[in-house]
């Protein structure tokens, strides 16, 4: 039986150490090198190290577990009974600009067979505010640095600040988007784009924004984030407003009272 109290508190404490690392090393250097992996899709070498440093801590945590991390440090797996969902540096953009917001995800997946499964675990760090977010499966709900959050309370998109993320090589359904990103200018308290979705979702938790929704997501980007808006009562979903939100590429996340409009107006807009 996993203590995930236990594994959730070393988990944080590996995000804290990769996240100073990350900072420290950004520190130094004056320009980060990068390689491009496709259209505006960048990784460093700082990626790369942070997530073998991720994976070579978390297989000693819980041997046998599988991975799926976007640098393919361990390999992608999937059969495994807990799988670890790892971001090593999300908001790589920000990073190679020296802008806030940068972060470590990691988030832990209970993979019970037959396409079934749920998210036992998440974990995020900031690495320039120096804030850990996380969560576990059995807890008492969602913590920033010890401290429990929650989500927003605005029930009405009018009094809402809603965060996004901007399509940067998928342009499939950029009219659809650009219609509601207008809608929601118009109709919202504002919008803002981070350039981290991890950031993103844990904004949502801890009330900062009150909503969230963006396409062409992967599991990594994701995973700890949408476990941790949940155990801080509030709402996850797709497009269509089932629950594909961790492996279907999109993604809406509120609070509850928020959750019904936003979803519907989402839905309108950007579901195909």
């Amino acid at each position: 039986m996993i203590d995930y109290q236990q594994l959730c508190t070393q988990v944080c404490q590996l995000a804290q150490s990769t996240g100073q690392y990350l900072l420290h090393e950004r520190q130094q250097v004056g320009q980060v090198a990068s390689q491009s992996k496709g259209i505006h899709d960048y990784v460093t070498a700082f990626d790369k190290e942070s997530e073998r440093r991720i994976v070579s801590q978390l297989k000693t945590l819980l041997p046998q577990s599988g991975f799926i991390a976007e640098e393919g440090t361990a390999g992608q797996t999937g059969a495994e009974p807990y799988i670890w969902i790892v971001d090593p540096l999300d908001g790589t953009t920000n990073y190679i600009h020296g802008l806030p917001v940068t972060c470590v995800s990691i988030g832990l997946y209970h993979n019970q067979g037959n396409g079934a499964g749920k998210m036992v675990m998440g974990v995020i760090y900031e690495i320039w505010a120096q804030e850990c977010f996380y969560a576990y499966e059995g807890g008492s709900g969602a913590y920033c640095n010890g401290k429990p959050i929650h989500v927003s309370q605005p029930a009405s998109m009018n009094d809402a600040l809603i965060a996004t993320g901007f399509p940067y090589t998928n342009f499939s359904r950029m009219s659809q988007y650009m219609e509601l990103l207008e809608w929601t200018m118009r109709n919202t308290h504002g919008v803002r784009r981070l350039g981290s979705a991890a950031a993103d979702l844990a904004y949502v938790a801890c009330g900062r924004v009150d909503g969230f929704y963006e396409y062409d997501l992967k599991p990594y980007d994701v995973a700890a984030g949408a476990f941790i808006v949940q155990m801080a009562g509030g709402c996850v979903c797709d497009f269509s407003g089932g629950q594909d939100w961790l492996f279907g590429r999109e993604i809406v996340a509120s609070n509850a009272n928020l959750f019904p409009e936003l979803k519907q107006v989402v839905k309108e807009y950007l579901f195909i």
